[in-house]
């Protein structure tokens, strides 16, 4: 299968500090992509440079076979629905529709006006009148009807209350599985992503902690709890990702290839937002650890 995007040590520095570093990746086509991370992880980052609208310090990386921006044509393989949903407060959505038409080459305005009716817009009205979901809305059909190959979406639904957010993924989702695009859509909530996405990556302070299909992911992760024991006692291909301990009791999430034999350890299986959090909580683990050793 074709990589909807390669990166190959990728890195932008602003100044003396790295939004993003070391990150090396191939995404396969055709998933719905979550990108997930504290804020300031450099999912923006990562996005803009899939873009085009930042160039990488270090490292390279191509969308759809080719470079970012490089040439009309592959501007017009990619949408990109920013964070704020950025719409134009004094044009009308049948002004957007126009506007979009004229813009982009491949655009399908029947997509497009069907897709806005279907919705339950007015295209009379001003994008300023518009609700937050439903500027969020428009901003999709935009994105959609631009007919791209790979669409990015940035924190669409950050600002959106639970209902505008369920109906906005319901709406990428339907979209998905039509228009059979691939999708990088980054959140911080992870429960968003768990509705759509099969492919995640965690991002934690600038670097990649764990990528995959989400699938793969869930089954070889797990949580082991039982009496107290030191990591170092653990099987070999058990690979430690977050531990908590009491006097008594150990609880390790685990990601193991090899099935789980010791009868000492309840063996359970992680949700999405569990895997994300071990991996958040191993490197705020890791940094107390290094202030601990400075101090």
């Amino acid at each position: 299968m074709s990589s909807v995007l390669e990166a190959q040590g990728l890195g932008k520095k602003y100044g003396k500090r790295w939004a993003l570093r070391d990150f090396t990746i191939d995404i396969p086509a055709g998933h719905v992509v979550g990108l997930v991370g504290p804020n300031g992880a450099g999912k923006t980052t990562l996005l803009k440079l899939a873009g085009g609208q930042l160039q990488p310090t270090t490292g390279g990386i191509t969308v759809l076979g080719g470079r970012p921006a490089e040439s009309p044509a592959q501007l017009a393989r990619v949408g990109f629905v920013a964070q704020d949903t950025p719409t134009y407060a004094g044009l009308s959505i049948a002004d957007h529709l126009r506007l979009g038409a004229r813009l982009n080459p491949g655009w399908d305005d029947t997509l497009a006006r069907e897709r806005i009716a279907r919705i339950g817009l007015d295209p009379g009205h001003r994008a300023g009148k518009l609700s937050g979901g439903q500027r969020a809305q428009l901003a999709l059909t935009l994105g959609l009807a631009k007919r791209p190959e790979l669409l990015i979406l940035d924190e669409p639904v950050a600002s959106l209350d639970p209902l505008a957010r369920r109906e906005f993924l319901q709406g990428l989702m339907e979209a998905t599985a039509e228009h059979k695009l691939s999708v990088l859509l980054s959140s911080h909530l992870v429960s968003d992503l768990e509705r759509v996405c099969d492919f995640l990556i965690v991002l934690v302070d600038s670097r990649v902690q764990v990528a995959g299909e989400v699938d793969e992911l869930l089954a070889t992760h797990h949580r082991l709890a039982g009496p107290r024991r030191d990591p170092d006692r653990l099987p070999a291909g058990q690979h430690v990702i977050s531990a908590r301990h009491t006097d008594r009791q150990s609880t390790y999430i685990i990601r193991t290839d090899a099935p789980i034999h010791d009868p000492a350890w309840t063996v359970t299986q992680l949700t999405l937002e569990d895997l994300v959090l071990a991996y958040m909580d191993k490197r705020t683990a890791e940094n107390r650890v290094a202030l601990e050793v400075q101090r």
